[in-house]
C-alpha cells in the first residue's frame, strides 16, 4: 500500500477526539503554572530566566515572529546545532530523527517521492529521507541559516553529497519560488510548536499549491485540550480542532493523526490533503 492509499476518501471521518489520548489542559503562560513548575523543577529555574532574558531582547529587537526567532535559533545553534532543534543529546536526535523517517515509512513512504521539509533545521530526520529518496528528491527549507549551514556539516559527516539535497533559506512560508503541484510529501516537524497562529495560517494558505493532487502534508503541534496560549513567543499550544478547521478554510481535508500519538513523542500530528 503506498501513502496515496492512506489519505481519507470524501466520506471518512476521524475518530472523535473524545476517544483521543488525554492532554493537559494546564495554561503553561499562566504565573501560578510557572510558580508551581519552578517548585517541582528548582535546577530548571537559571535556564528560564535566561530564555526570559533573551526574550525580552529580542522582542524589543524584532517585531515580526520570523525574525525573532531566526535569532532564537541563531543563539541556540551557537551552543549546540543538535539542542537548537530540540534534542537534548546526540542519543536523542538520532532516535528522533528515525521516528519520523519509520513512520513514514510506514505509510508508504517511497524513494520516487519528492519531499519538501518545512523547517529541515540540521537534518535530523532529513539525513534519512535524503539517503532513502532518489538524487534530487529532497527540498529543506528553514528560517534560519544558522542551522542549515550545520545541515551542510551533516550532509557531509554522513556523506549524502551524491544524493543532491537541495536546502534553501526562507523569510516566510508563501513557497512562492517553488513549483506548481510538486511534491507528494511536505513535513514539518516542530516547526507549528514555535509557530503562532498567523504564520501557520500563512503556510496552509500556500502549500496546497505545491502539494502534488495525490501528495499531503503532515506537520506535528503542541496539543492542549485547554485554552491555547503560548510561553515566551517560543512555545505555541493549540486545539486540533482550530487547525483542522483552519486546514479546511484553505480548502483542504485535516485529519488527526492517531497513530502517532503511539510514538514517545510530546507532540501530535495532523495530516493535511488535497480535497
Amino acid at each position: 500500500m503506498t501513502h496515496r492509499d492512506m489519505t481519507p476518501r470524501r466520506d471518512q471521518k476521524p475518530r472523535s477526539l473524545a476517544t483521543l489520548p488525554r492532554v493537559s489542559t494546564k495554561n503553561r503562560a499562566k504565573l501560578l503554572y510557572q510558580v508551581q513548575y519552578a517548585a517541582r523543577n528548582p535546577g530548571k529555574i537559571p535556564g528560564y530566566l535566561r530564555r526570559l532574558s533573551r526574550d525580552l531582547i529580542l522582542r524589543a529587537r524584532y517585531r515580526d515572529h520570523v525574525s525573532y526567532y531566526r535569532a532564537v535559533m541563531k543563539s541556540d545553534a551557537a551552543k549546540s546545532p543538535e539542542a537548537a532543534v530540540g534534542s537534548k543529546s546526540h542519543e536523542r536526535w538520532l532516535a528522533l530523527g528515525q521516528m519520523q523517517f519509520d513512520y513514514l515509512i510506514e505509510h508508504g513512504l517511497k524513494p520516487g517521492d519528492r519531499m519538501l521539509e518545512i523547517g529541515c533545521g540540521n537534518l535530523r530526520a532529513g539525513r534519512l529521507f535524503i539517503d532513502y529518496l532518489e538524487p534530487g528528491h529532497y527540498y529543506g527549507i528553514d528560517i534560519s541559516p544558522d542551522i542549515l549551514l550545520a545541515a551542510q556539516e551533516t550532509i557531509v559527516r554522513y556523506g549524502l553529497q551524491d544524493k543532491m539535497p537541495y536546502l534553501t533559506p526562507v523569510s516566510d512560508l508563501r513557497f512562492s519560488f517553488l513549483p506548481d503541484h510538486y511534491f507528494t510529501v511536505v513535513h514539518a516537524h516542530s516547526v507549528f510548536s514555535h509557530s503562532p497562529i498567523e504564520v501557520i495560517d500563512e503556510c496552509l494558505a500556500h502549500v496546497g499549491r505545491v502539494m502534488a493532487p495525490d501528495g499531503f502534508f503532515d506537520f506535528t503541534f503542541d496539543r492542549t485540550e485547554g485554552e491555547e496560549h503560548h510561553v515566551l513567543r517560543e512555545d505555541f499550544y493549540y486545539r486540533t480542532e482550530t487547525l483542522i478547521a483552519l486546514a479546511e478554510r484553505h480548502g483542504l481535508r485535516a485529519r488527526f493523526m492517531e497513530d502517532w500519538e503511539k510514538r514517545p513523542h510530546g507532540q501530535s500530528k495532523i495530516r493535511v490533503t488535497h480535497r
